[in-house]
């Protein structure tokens, strides 16, 4: 073992994700806990709002990445071109899955995506993060009929009628918009534990942690719900 990778391990760090030049290995991915990588997210959060991204070293992070992925955390996200997911946490190449799609709902797809990243590659976090002004929230908010995005928003749509008041209010309501964005966040996290089996038997056993989270367009927080 490296005497740079003990050291870290004697302060209690994982090696890989401490320093950006270290590309993920299974040793490092081995010292995490849902809590560590949750901290990790926050962490580089705190970086990318102060504008002090690391140095991702990419190129030798691509030559290592034939080697395999050993990644944290599962992130699904809006579409949303204002929010650059791995950035926002200033995760490098190798340190994140990223599922996106409008909304940041949960299907097929993006539930098998999930497990796979947890059961196979070994993710200790599944992050639902949804933002500020989403224009699919927006859309859903004001029931739009638009070919396949109609299928999309009423995914959506439950989220909307949550909110007491829903009929009186409008997509113009920011406050509206956001109390529906954070519903949406946190329906999606239920949804997926119900009806993933999988990854609700991996948050019991505590091996991950699904959570919700949101993202300012203002300052580039990310809070978690």
């Amino acid at each position: 073992m490296r005497p740079l990778f003990k050291t870290l391990l004697a302060l209690g760090l994982s090696a890989s994700f401490a320093t950006a030049d270290l590309q993920p290995d299974a040793a490092a991915q081995a010292t995490l806990t849902p809590d560590i990588v949750l901290q990790n997210l926050q962490d580089g959060n705190a970086r990318y709002m102060k504008g002090e991204l690391s140095d991702p070293n990419l190129l030798d992070r691509i030559k290592k990445a034939q080697e395999g992925q050993f990644p944290q955390a599962y992130i699904l996200s809006c579409v949303d071109s204002r929010v650059p997911t791995e950035q926002v946490f200033d995760m490098r190449l190798g340190d994140v899955f990223v599922g996106r799609v409008a909304g940041n709902i949960e299907n097929g797809d993006q539930l098998g995506s999930m497990e796979y990243a947890s059961a196979v590659a070994g993710v200790k976090l599944v992050v639902v993060m949804g933002h500020e002004s989403c224009g699919a929230v927006k859309s859903a908010c004001a029931d739009v009929k638009l070919g396949n995005v109609s299928e999309l928003l009423q995914k959506i749509r439950p989220a909307v009628r949550s909110i007491d008041g829903y009929a009186d209010k409008t997509a113009d309501d920011k406050e509206f918009v956001k109390s529906v964005v954070k519903a949406n966040v946190l329906k999606t996290v239920n949804d997926i534990r119900e009806r993933s089996e999988v990854l609700a038997d991996l948050e019991t056993a505590g091996k991950i942690k699904i959570v919700g989270a949101y993202y300012s367009l203002q300052d580039g927080s990310v809070k978690f719900l």
